[in-house]
């Protein structure tokens, strides 16, 4: 059992990567945590708070995130999962509580199918599940038109951390109420530099990952083969107050089909950011984990 009594960062091996890491303190084993596309670990600060020393929170960044190594590749949904599953090895954990927000339930979904002998139980967080094309839905254009404009802004540089917390102020994506110390902790840490600051995730490693999101067969397969207990967190609304949320009403049945063990609850008053990141969603994630 790891045993730390105050907040710990570093590294730890992955798989031919080193991963950066964080963890707070709690009694008994770590929940494992892993963040969405172009996140970092400091996407589960708040979750750690409210979690008050209940259970341990182990968060990593990804490959080509945050201040893990960033290679040129490989990447991919099964990569990401074998660097998880190392990383864990090292720290000499076993069958864990995995949650993932977004792209990172899709991680920890592969870690599962992949390593079921880790993975005690997934918590999923708007995300780790496609629906077929047979369903007939509509892509929702304003998640393509967001995911794009957020991968184009990779390459862009800020004249410092408060001129990045700034930009983000005046999206949509947190709204007033929600903004938080939590998000000013994540947004200083997304980015490198002094004078002038870059968000940190590699590009070419995202748009890889992202493209990972068509293999809607091969995702589907994965949660047929998982039988740990699942438990998915949905928003409201999407990646702002205005947009649908990704996981409407509409698809749950197809969804329960590829996973009968299902429990899923749908948390009001958040967006696809402020779940994580915003007071109501981190404290329902929380109540989440600890339930073992």
């Amino acid at each position: 059992m790891i045993r730390i009594r105050r907040e710990a960062r570093g590294k730890v091996a992955g798989d031919g990567v080193q991963l950066a890491f964080g963890m707070w303190p709690g009694r008994g084993e770590p929940v494992i945590a892993l963040h969405g596309l172009t996140a970092n670990f400091l996407n589960f600060v708040g979750v750690a708070e409210r979690l008050e020393g209940r259970r341990p929170l182990l968060a990593f960044d990804l490959r080509g995130r945050g201040d893990s190594d960033k290679p040129e590749g490989p990447y991919g949904l099964a990569q990401h999962a074998r660097d998880v599953a190392v990383a864990m090895q090292e720290f000499g954990l076993g069958r864990s509580v995995v949650m993932g927000h977004s792209m990172g339930g899709f991680v920890a979904m592969a870690l599962a199918a992949q390593n079921p002998e880790l993975v005690e139980r997934l918590v999923l967080i708007d995300g780790g599940f496609v629906i077929s094309p047979k369903a007939g839905a509509k892509p929702d254009e304003s998640v393509s038109a967001a995911l794009a404009e957020r991968i184009n802004q990779l390459t862009r540089w800020y004249d410092s951390r408060e001129a990045y917390r700034e930009f983000w102020k005046n999206q949509p994506n947190f709204p007033p109420e929600e903004w938080n110390s939590w998000v000013e902790a994540f947004l200083d840490y997304e980015v490198a530099g002094e004078d002038h600051v870059q968000p940190k995730a590699k590009q070419s490693g995202v748009i890889v990952d992202l493209m990972e999101g068509t293999k809607i067969e091969e995702i589907i397969g994965r949660v047929r083969a998982v039988k740990a207990p699942i438990t998915l967190l949905r928003a409201e609304t999407g990646f702002t107050p205005a947009q649908s949320p990704l996981y409407p009403d509409s698809i749950m049945d197809e969804i329960r089909g590829y996973a009968p063990n299902l429990e899923e609850r749908k948390i009001s008053g958040t967006t696809h950011y402020t779940l994580v990141l915003g007071e109501r969603g981190a404290k329902e994630i929380a109540m989440s984990v600890e339930c073992t």
